[in-house]
């Protein structure tokens, strides 16, 4: 029986974890992560699938830690695979299993290396994107593909509706390669050097708008940044705006440019006029964490209209 050591978390883990034990692999330890009081906790939980199945589980802060990759041999690996897991996994660590080490990404590498691949996605426009299990190297996100699944991305997703297609698309992957992987038989593509790029984690504070740019990036930046993410968010007045949807509108005449972007409520609805004629429906705000539609705006700033540095 094919044996595995897997790292995992988030809902991609949990579904490529029961991938392989659909497929009979012998997983021999999962390490995964504590869930953090911080963070919301949308998503299922790689340790309960485990311990369903009678597997040990390890939440280790540092898994390259020696006492981690002792364990980690112990198990006798024949393959380590990588789901959604947030630490790197460095090469001691990498060369304990005899059939290779392998890692599934929420992106159609080369493109999108790193941290939170979707909501970069997303906030660059992307019409598509996917999941890519490919080997691992030293170098994050740099080895020779397996396989790949490209998904759509709709010019209104939200990050979560996306991340859901790539859960999907990433089982899919999986299931479909898992065969040739045990049969030593998988295509390994190799990636060109100069190809793709690097993105880094993001933090709820780096989620602040800047209203110099078009209505399309906020647009964007907004669906990318959306529930159950912290929120795209701008403080005006001294209060604190998140914008939480937003709805494209066809672009403005040039006479009813605006000089500085505005959030106009006189007409009873919430709209962003950006600067050079395009503009948004603001469909759902929040100002100071409370729901906020077009009849409570004049009453909170003493204005239909309040102009946005």
């Amino acid at each position: 029986m094919t044996r595995a050591v897997v790292f995992a978390y988030h809902n991609v883990g949990v579904r490529c974890l029961q991938v392989l034990l659909d497929h009979g692999i012998d997983v021999r330890l999962v390490l995964t992560h504590q869930d953090n009081p911080k963070e919301t906790i949308w998503f299922s939980s790689v340790a309960d699938l485990a311990r369903t199945h009678g597997i040990p589980v390890l939440t280790p802060d540092d898994p390259n830690a020696p006492d981690i990759v002792a364990q980690v041999r112990a198990a006798a690996p024949d393959f380590l695979f990588s789901f959604y897991y947030r630490l790197m996994l460095k090469r001691e660590l990498l060369l304990v299993p005899t059939r290779g080490a392998y890692n599934m990404h929420g992106s159609l590498l080369p493109k999108y290396r790193g941290r939170v691949p979707v909501n970069w996605a997303i906030i660059h426009g992307e019409s598509e994107t996917g999941a890519s299990l490919h080997a691992m190297s030293e170098k994050p996100d740099r080895g020779a593909i397996v396989i790949q699944k490209a998904v759509p991305i709709g010019g209104d997703d939200t990050a979560q509706q996306v991340f859901d297609r790539i859960t999907d698309a990433a089982a899919a992957a999986l299931d479909s390669a898992l065969p040739a992987l045990v049969a030593g038989s998988a295509p390994h593509l190799p990636q060109k050097p100069g190809e793709g790029s690097y993105f880094g984690g993001r933090k709820p504070e780096d989620g602040r708008i800047d209203f110099g740019w078009p209505a399309l990036r906020i647009h964007n930046f907004v669906r990318a940044l959306t529930r159950p993410y912290p929120g795209a968010f701008a403080d005006v007045g001294g209060r604190r705006l998140v914008l939480w949807r937003t709805r494209r509108i066809e672009a403005q005449p040039p006479a009813a440019a605006v000089a500085r972007a505005r959030l106009d409520a006189t007409a009873g609805e919430i709209r962003l006029e950006c600067s050079g004629g395009s503009a948004l429906q603001v469909l759902d705000l929040e100002v100071d964490s409370v729901a906020v539609d077009g009849a409570d705006f004049s009453r909170i700033f003493g204005s239909p209209i309040i102009e946005l540095a």
